[in-house]
């Protein structure tokens, strides 16, 4: 038996060392290649090319704010305007100082409604995917499973019943009918749960060790540790109820918000599809600002997306 594994033991450690060499091979060839000047150039060329193709759509709706009317039927299109003009959003603005109800209302609606809209689901997202990620319970993994079965039905299915809901309440035709239901979507609670699951428990025990509360932990440790998540849903649940016309529930002219203005100010056929491309730019403007001035958040969010402890 000892002489058999004498005999053996030079052919394992033949085997071994020639492994090593040919991964070592290997790797040094991969290491060569990405750090080749060609695959880098090649690298930033795909992607300047697909960050051109993103951003194409965003040029061609700026463009098209600032073409007279003449040129918007053309065909072959013109996607750069010979001719620019502003007068697109001079009418525009002549179309908001004939509403009934000040144009300035409109802007207050929408800003209050998103404001408290976003807030509100973060909190609540938040507040809701703690003791999913940090508490053990009964029920706790039936409960996520619903949550993770309901992101396949859209929105669009509850209408109905939030509808019914707010009527019984008797929230139809105020502020509340729209803003509420902003704080149900279970993608916050899905997001900030798995952002939630990478805390490392210890840190927690630390602090209940030093007698901090459950709101304290949750507040001072918990919430400063997935700030990228967070932030990232309040700029999604920002762009969803900034076009949110929330014409379903609210009836009220002095209620109604931005967006359902814009579409009624340009609803008035082909003479007015110059302020139509104005109002369109007009309203992701804000939206597109809110994001740019957040990127950072957004890439650190990626980045640690897939951190484990």
């Amino acid at each position: 038996m000892d002489q058999t594994v004498l005999t053996d033991a030079p052919e394992i450690t033949a085997s071994v060392k020639l492994r090593r060499v040919i991964r070592k091979i290997f790797s040094n060839r991969a290491e060569k290649i990405n750090r080749t000047k060609i695959g880098n150039a090649g690298i930033f060329f795909f992607l300047g090319l697909f960050g051109i193709y993103s951003a194409l759509p965003l040029f061609l709706t700026i463009m098209q704010a600032f073409k007279p009317l003449n040129e918007f039927f053309l065909y072959p299109p013109r996607y750069i305007p010979r001719q620019p003009t502003a007068e697109n959003f001079r009418m525009l603005l002549s179309l908001m100082s004939t509403t009934w109800v000040p144009f300035s209302r409109y802007v207050f609606n929408t800003v209050f409604i998103t404001i408290c809209g976003t807030l509100g689901h973060v909190l609540v997202a938040s507040l809701a995917a703690y003791p999913l990620a940090k508490h053990k319970f009964p029920g706790a993994k039936f409960i996520f499973s619903l949550v993770v079965t309901s992101l396949m039905f859209h929105s669009t299915v509850t209408d109905v019943v939030n509808y019914i809901t707010m009527s019984t309440l008797r929230w139809v035709d105020t502020y509340l009918a729209v803003i509420v239901p902003a704080f149900q979507s279970v993608m916050g609670v899905f997001l900030m749960r798995q952002f939630m699951t990478q805390i490392p428990d210890s840190l927690l025990e630390s602090a209940r060790i030093d007698g901090a509360s459950e709101y304290r932990t949750f507040w001072s440790i918990i919430m400063p540790q997935v700030k990228p998540a967070w932030l990232t849903l309040a700029i999604l649940e920002f762009q969803n109820l900034w076009r949110l016309s929330g014409s379903n529930y609210i009836y009220r002219e002095e209620l109604k918000t931005l967006p359902y203005a814009m579409s009624q100010i340009v609803a008035g056929g082909i003479i007015r599809a110059g302020a139509g491309a104005a109002a369109t730019v007009i309203l992701m403007a804000v939206p597109i600002i809110f994001f740019i001035l957040a990127q950072t958040q957004i890439l650190q969010t990626m980045a640690s997306s897939g951190i484990k402890e």
